[in-house]
């Protein structure tokens, strides 16, 4: 087994409290409603919400995948840091052991916020990772997080 990290780091002009409660806490809820034509639902499989919960993507029809589960391992909305590990779905296929990520999203010193993201694959075997492979995994999440970006630029009293 080898560990590959990425490492991204995004900025935003909302206010990284914001940004948090719509993409994080509140993703289960928001995400689909955002982009239906790739999540078809997120779904609380076990727990609150909080640490420990485990949480099911299903993804829309016409996609490469069908669903993922992650755990999530920390939430914590004081420090705005939020840490979840994938642990089953078809994108991991049998290559991947798991993946897991770690966020926290800063202030910036424009009043909007810098959100940092570290992600540690966990490969099978001899099974060599290279960053290419995880790039539409990454512009996938990169539309997430633009797409609840552009709601809370329209909805101003959103998430406030």
């Amino acid at each position: 087994m080898a560990i590959t990290t990425f490492t991204d780091e995004h900025s935003s002009p909302i206010p990284p409290s914001r940004i948090f409660k719509a993409s994080i806490v509140d993703s289960h809820n928001l995400i689909p409603k955002l982009m239906p034509q790739a999540i078809k639902s997120i779904n609380i499989v076990q727990g609150d919400g909080g640490a420990g919960t485990i949480k099911q993507i299903n993804f829309a029809k016409g996609s490469p995948f069908k669903y993922v589960k992650y755990r999530i391992d920390e939430l914590n909305e004081e420090s705005l840091t939020y840490g979840y590990t994938l642990v089953e779905g078809d994108s991991l296929e049998d290559k991947l052991e798991k993946i897991t990520y770690s966020v926290k999203f800063e202030q910036s010193a424009d009043g909007g916020s810098i959100c940092k993201v570290t992600s540690k694959y966990y490969t099978v075997g001899e099974f060599t990772l290279k960053e290419e492979e995880v790039k539409a995994g990454k512009e996938r999440v990169l539309a997430m997080y633009k797409a609840v970006e552009a709601f809370l630029t329209q909805n101003p009293d959103a998430y406030a």
